[in-house]
């Protein structure tokens, strides 16, 4: 079974989440060609019935603008016994330098709206500042600090020991519709 898109789990005595919408784009970065890896993580009392869990956006290189601007499609179907876990979108925006290499520009992360609708997000991100040697290198080589796990985007309790920087916004228009969830006695 594909890990990234699963499809006829039963869900017949659970409560649903559709999440429909896309990732506009993003603003504030200091350098152009941008794409943006993603991917939506949940409790362990989430199935994914429909959808990609995971993805990345094309490079956007705008000529006039300072915004890029991807309108990737999110698409995901979610079946759950609680309300523990809610889904959270994680973001990894690159740059693109003109000899094709990759450098980390920010990570960030937000949460899915609880309530049914339309919901325009604006996703802040960061990235390691690094010590004042990592820095330098920086500056004069490119590349930067990452983080080893990727987890800590969204889990909270070692991410704020770290040392960052604020980069750009990450734009997001989502769709959600919720189902059967007074069925079950689950309040948002």
């Amino acid at each position: 079974m594909n890990t990234k898109c699963l499809h006829n789990v039963n869900s017949s005595k659970m409560a649903e989440v559709h999440i429909v919408g896309q990732i506009v784009g993003a603003s504030g970065f200091p350098d152009h060609s941008l794409f943006c890896k993603w991917g939506i993580n949940t409790g362990g009392a989430w199935k994914a019935l429909a959808g990609l869990r995971e993805g990345q956006t094309q490079v956007d290189t705008p000529q006039q603008h300072d915004a890029a601007y991807w309108a990737h499609p999110i698409d995901i179907h979610y079946a759950t016994k609680g309300l523990q876990g809610w889904p959270k979108i994680h973001f990894q925006v690159w740059h693109q330098d003109s000899f094709g290499r990759n450098e980390l520009y920010g990570y960030g992360f937000c949460h899915v709206p609880t309530t049914p609708g339309m919901h325009e997000i604006e996703c802040p991100t960061w990235r390691p500042s690094g010590s004042f040697k990592e820095q330098v290198s920086q500056y004069f080589l490119g590349g930067g600090p990452q983080l080893k796990n990727p987890d800590l985007i969204y889990s909270g309790a070692d991410r704020y020991r770290l040392h960052t920087i604020a980069m750009g916004s990450v734009h997001v228009r989502l769709g959600v519709i919720l189902r059967n969830f007074d069925k079950y006695g689950i309040e948002c």
